[in-house]
């Protein structure tokens, strides 16, 4: 009873603490370094004669708009799929993403858009936090069910700063190419999940086992996830492309690769199912991997059959993944993956970041023309060839890897401390916990939670 009385307290005083904690000083922080940038200012702006119309956030917005759906809508009810932790999943998901989002503005800033002694932000900066609480989510899908809220800020607060390091060295300092984000985004934030869940492996989770699955309407929430995901997906990869053909053939490339990886996981699915019945859990996921797969070669020339056979790749590596590797990948490696972000995100966006490496070695003048410039800068100007790009984009992908599955193993190190509020073997994939649960004290079909278990992530 002890036990259970200072997990009580702990759990009424450390989330309160760390919002206020981290809040208070992201303000500070803003209030000093973050600005209006050139065509937010009203007086900046209005500085000579310029049209209103010719203001960026009328060629952005629309794409920040879909974006910004994919992170809040798209993901939180993807991960909606356990029984009793829908709440958990569509709520710390918003804040995950509301943290994120301010704090990756200042650590994107100071990479990026740092001068004169201040940030500069404006509507582009805005997709940029998006991305990276993207990443941040699909690394919160791997250790899903088995941490606290507080726990899962502290991870936010530790994984922004790496996906900034990581980005700011592949985009400005390697001039990798990866609009998408196969690399910065999904690459990075699944392996920096597994390797924090491998941290933070709990042996006993059995004692939750009757929790992990789905009952029909939970499903049904996750597929709005899926579709909401799936519609704007062709916007999260454009929305930071140039304007015009690069933008428009990302979106094209996209639409093409999603629709390609669901027939393959439709297809692949009732092939590997009992009786060729298919798998909800493969529609969910792996029909979205045709979105991972081109998110960094969609603004290259990969044209449109590149696209197709892309996807249908990635769906179909996506599908066999969720019915074969991922017992494998907890049985021997200890890796409890609660979404199998290895399956939609890790494999397909390797896939994704080796299929740009292959598409920026086959880049020449002739196809590009004078788009070769918006495409592949150093290669237009003369100071790299094709080889060398793809090159730095394999090397790219070697340093994404690194840093995040050492990010991870830190971040795991983190999440351990005694005093953090984690959930107990017994009491994962469980709203109950952190949340008023309308009818929970009528409920008796699991029977009573055990509260005075020792936690096994001490």
């Amino acid at each position: 009873m002890a036990e259970s009385a200072r997990r009580a307290v702990g759990r009424r005083l450390q989330l309160p603490l760390l919002c206020l904690l981290l809040q208070g000083a992201t303000a500070i922080l803003f209030a000093v370094f973050v600005r209006y940038n050139h065509e937010t200012d009203a007086a900046l702006w209005h500085w000579g004669n310029r049209s209103n119309s010719d203001n960026e956030f009328y060629f952005r917005y629309p794409s920040f708009q879909d974006v910004h759906t994919m992170v809040f809508i798209g993901f939180g009810f993807l991960m909606a799929f356990l029984q009793r932790y829908g709440f958990s999943s569509v709520g710390f998901t918003f804040l995950l993403a509301a943290f994120a989002l301010q704090w990756a503005t200042l650590v994107q800033g100071f990479f990026h858009s740092f001068h004169g002694g201040h940030i500069h932000v404006g509507v582009e900066s805005m997709i940029n936090a998006d991305f990276c609480a993207a990443a941040v989510l699909i690394s919160f899908g791997a250790i899903l069910g088995k941490t606290g809220p507080a726990q899962l800020l502290l991870m936010a607060l530790l994984e922004v700063v790496l996906f900034g390091t990581n980005e700011f060295l592949l985009l400005s300092l390697l001039g990798v190419r990866d609009a998408g984000g196969s690399m910065t985004i999904h690459t990075f934030g699944a392996y920096f999940g597994l390797v924090l869940s491998r941290v933070l492996y709990r042996p006993r989770l059995e004692k939750s086992k009757h929790r992990q699955g789905s009952v029909y309407h939970s499903d049904l929430f996750a597929m709005i996830g899926t579709i909401f995901l799936w519609i704007f997906w062709p916007s999260f990869n454009s929305a930071p492309t140039t304007l015009g053909d690069g933008q428009h053939r990302t979106a094209l490339t996209t639409y093409y690769s999603l629709s390609a990886s669901t027939l393959s996981t439709f297809a692949v699915s009732a092939l590997v199912g009992g009786d060729g019945r298919l798998d909800m859990v493969h529609i969910q996921n792996a029909a979205l991997a045709g979105g991972v797969v081109v998110g960094t070669s969609g603004e290259m020339m990969l044209t449109p059959f590149g696209a197709l056979a892309a996807g249908f790749l990635a769906g179909t590596v996506s599908t066999l993944g969720y019915k074969f590797f991922t017992p494998v990948l907890e049985s021997k490696f200890k890796v409890q993956d609660t979404c199998g972000v290895h399956n939609l995100h890790g494999m397909p966006g390797v896939l994704g970041a080796l299929l740009g490496v292959l598409v920026a070695g086959l880049a020449t003048h002739e196809t590009y023309g004078d788009g070769l410039e918006s495409v592949f800068p150093l290669i237009a100007d003369g100071q790299r060839s094709a080889t060398s790009q793809a090159m730095h984009q394999l090397f790219g992908l070697f340093v994404t890897l690194m840093i995040a599955s050492v990010g991870g193993g830190l971040g795991g190190l983190l999440l351990r401390l005694p005093f953090l509020d984690a959930p107990t073997d017994s009491q994962c994939y469980e709203d109950q916990i952190y949340w008023e649960v309308p009818g929970e004290h009528e409920d008796e079909a699991q029977g009573p939670l055990r509260t005075e278990e020792p936690d096994t992530q001490a």
